[in-house]
């Protein structure tokens, strides 16, 4: 049974940080590709960022020199540094494990940036 639970969402001011964490169990961690998706009210859910088994990674433009994706394979967790916050950065971010077809996905973890 595959499990994705991701811990580490909340309320930020504007300009703060948040770490997302995201520990996988059921897979062979090693060799998925990780990403992390969000999805605002009234909007589609769009890939953020996204690191593959041998550590390269992506992101989207509006993030770009304010998050960091990163996995530690050895504890099955993947994270998401989030720094320098927006109100637009607001959505439910999920974990995403992809690899050959084989695609799962976490609960999801509400970020709101507000002051």
């Amino acid at each position: 049974q595959v499990q994705l639970v991701e811990s580490g969402g909340g309320l930020v001011q504007p300009g703060g940080s948040l770490r997302l964490s995201c520990a996988a169990s059921g897979i062979i961690f090693s060799i998925y590709a990780m990403g992390w998706y969000r999805q605002a009210p009234g909007k589609q859910r769009e890939l953020v960022a996204a690191i593959f088994g041998g550590g390269s990674t992506n992101y989207v433009d509006s993030v770009k020199g304010r998050f960091t994706i990163s996995r530690d394979n050895a504890k099955n967790t993947v994270y998401l540094q989030m720094n320098s916050l927006k109100p637009e950065d607001t959505a439910v971010y999920y974990c995403n494990a992809n690899w050959g077809g084989m695609r799962y996905w976490g609960q999801g973890t509400q970020v709101t940036v507000s002051s």
